[in-house]
């Protein structure tokens, strides 16, 4: 025998709904004890007007399209932020649309308005708590349009994968430049004297050196940095950590990548099961931070 599905747009009472039956109650009570007659026609208004408006609720969810877009990689610790699309596809105006996740935790922007045929953009936020690759299922849209005294609940069938890096902590301080390392190389880094540029702000580095100015004026978020001479290549071991606690060798060897990234400096990652060869650059950034991520 095949289990029966609960249904996923469902209606369910509000705490409005408490007061109202109250205010109902005493308006019987007033209407039978006293033989009030207004008290009886107001109580039947009330009463009409409630049931009415629950097919208004319950249909203000139907029939509405969720599209869900790729989300950015964040530390734990951190805000994920989801970008979604909810498209109505009926030929009557959606209003007051709520989304969240169905367990709670999330907190997102209300839609106050989709008009027939169209869709409209908004972002779905929650916590990132723990590292590693993290799978989104499923979306719970909530309305209590027109009003308020009844909600209903959709939960619409999505699938999102994002991934959480392990949250920066430790000594900010790079550890030195291996001695097989050949030559010298000149390389950015921040904790130099002379200002030699700006570049783009890495998510999770320090702030000290951004320009906040510029962020002000509305341009991107850039970092200011300063030239120094230093060895060769960093190689971040993991294995070679004098740190103990798998967590806490992730997380400083979060914090080194995303120092090195900002000094400009070349760095490799060694874990116990994945090498990764020395670069620089946007791509090798994720590409070890993935890997911290995904250590097991």
């Amino acid at each position: 025998m095949t289990a029966r599905r609960k249904p996923s747009l469902r209606l369910v009472p509000t705490g409005n709904m408490a007061g109202l039956v109250f205010i109902l109650a005493a308006m019987w009570y007033a209407g039978a004890s006293q033989g009030n007659g207004a008290a009886y026609c107001l109580f039947f208004l009330l009463l009409s007007v409630l049931l009415v408006s629950a097919p208004k609720t319950f249909l203000n969810l139907a029939a509405l399209k969720i599209t869900t877009e790729s989300i950015k990689p964040g530390f734990a610790g951190q805000e994920i932020s989801m970008p979604l699309e909810i498209a109505n596809l009926t030929t009557r105006t959606r209003n007051t649309i709520s989304t969240g996740l169905p367990h709670g935790g999330s907190e997102a922007d209300i839609v106050d308005e989709i008009d027939p045929g169209l869709a409209a953009r908004t972002e779905l936020r929650f916590p990132a708590t723990k590292r590693g690759e993290h799978e989104i299922t499923s979306l719970l849209l909530t309305s209590a349009y027109p009003l308020g005294f009844l909600k209903a609940r959709h939960i619409v069938p999505v699938s999102q994968r994002y991934i959480v890096y392990p949250k920066p902590a430790g000594d900010p301080n790079l550890p030195p430049a291996s001695a097989s390392a050949k030559g010298r190389a000149e390389v950015r880094q921040t904790g130099g004297d002379d200002f030699s540029g700006m570049r783009a702000y890495v998510p999770g580095e320090s702030q000290r050196h951004i320009d906040w100015k510029a962020v002000a004026r509305g341009q991107p978020m850039m970092t200011k940095q300063f030239s120094a001479e230093t060895d060769g290549m960093l190689h971040f071991d993991f294995t070679a950590m004098p740190q103990k606690g798998v967590e806490i060798r992730l997380s400083q060897l979060a914090l080194w990548i995303i120092e090195a990234e900002r000094a400009r400096r070349p760095y490799s990652l060694r874990l116990p099961s994945q090498k990764i060869p020395a670069s620089l650059g946007e791509a090798h950034y994720h590409k070890c931070l993935r890997a911290l991520a995904m250590h097991r």
